[in-house]
């Protein structure tokens, strides 16, 4: 047998869903995600909502559950992303699964 014979396994690609395209709502993972603003100030993202339910209804829901400001943003990519004020990870996360918006086990929390 030569060496040009042996045939390498595939590799395993970590960052291949991250490469989807439609990675936001094809699996039916929400993501919660963290982003730094100018100094401390935080901006805690969520998307991959199931296009069933109403954004607007379930960020007034998260605004006055959290104390804190939000908005409903179209993104040409990821379609609509609830951006809220503050590093709400944990708390939008407990929120969605206790309301039953999603499973606890398709929350997936990002960032630092």
């Amino acid at each position: 047998m030569s060496e040009l014979d042996i045939q390498i396994p595939s590799a395993f690609d970590p960052f291949a869903e991250a490469n989807d395209k439609d990675s936001a709502g094809a699996k039916g993972y929400v993501h919660v995600r963290i982003q730094q603003r100018n100094g401390r100030k935080r901006l805690t993202t969520v998307q991959g909502l199931k296009k069933e339910f109403s954004y607007s209804k379930i960020l007034k829901d998260l605004k006055k559950e959290f104390c804190c400001n939000g908005t409903v943003v179209q993104d040409p990519e990821l379609g609509q992303v609830i951006q809220l004020q503050g590093d709400q990870r944990k708390n939008v996360s407990t929120f969605l699964v206790q309301a039953g918006i999603a499973k606890k086990e398709h929350v997936k929390i990002h960032g630092f």
